[in-house]
């Protein structure tokens, strides 16, 4: 798989040295306020540890996103198959986690373009996801950006929490080849 470029952002394959950042990065409360929990540095190397399996196993993943102009690691930009069960499942998500001093400059919008573009035309998706609590405003707006589209009677409860878990409840937002 080769790397995805935007004018600000090299989208590639995850590198040892990310390790440290990434796990500051899930070791944010900002960042993480709409997860169930912080990561703690094992859980954030499992974490790299199965992306880079997805993407053997698929041929595409969560890439590890820098800044072009100083290789900064500022995150990660990408395509996942949820692994848990839903009305809308099996589906590709797409996604995004960048570390929040790289918040409000429209960089996750501009890397999630090319990772759709690569969706629909690289992998002929016809359909991706995107799915978050109903109070992530950032990730929803970056959603709607996109041109995703949120239909309340998908909203769904997050298999994977418990009955009244206060992150229980997930907005679904999608995207079709069509709507290109």
């Amino acid at each position: 798989m080769w790397d995805l470029l935007t004018e600000r952002l090299e989208l590639r394959r995850w590198r040892a040295s990310d390790h440290t950042p990434f796990v500051r990065i899930n070791a944010d409360p900002r960042v993480m306020e709409h997860f169930p929990a912080l990561l703690n540095p094992a859980e954030s190397s499992e974490m790299i540890t199965r992306i880079e399996a997805h993407f053997v196993h698929h041929g595409f993943g969560l890439w590890a996103a820098e800044l072009r102009a100083t290789g900064e690691f500022i995150g990660f930009i990408g395509l996942n198959i949820p692994t848990f069960e839903s009305h809308f499942t099996p589906c590709i998500e797409i996604g995004w986690r960048l570390a929040p001093e790289f918040w409000g400059r429209g960089l996750a919008t501009e890397g999630a373009r090319v990772v759709l573009d690569y969706a629909f035309t690289g992998l002929a998706s016809t359909e991706i996801v995107a799915f978050t609590v109903p109070a992530n405003q950032r990730s929803r707006r970056v959603m709607e950006k996109l041109a995703m589209t949120h239909d309340p009677v998908d909203d769904f409860d997050h298999p994977r929490l418990p009955e009244g878990h206060p992150l229980r409840r997930h907005v679904l937002y999608r995207k079709t080849a069509s709507s290109l």
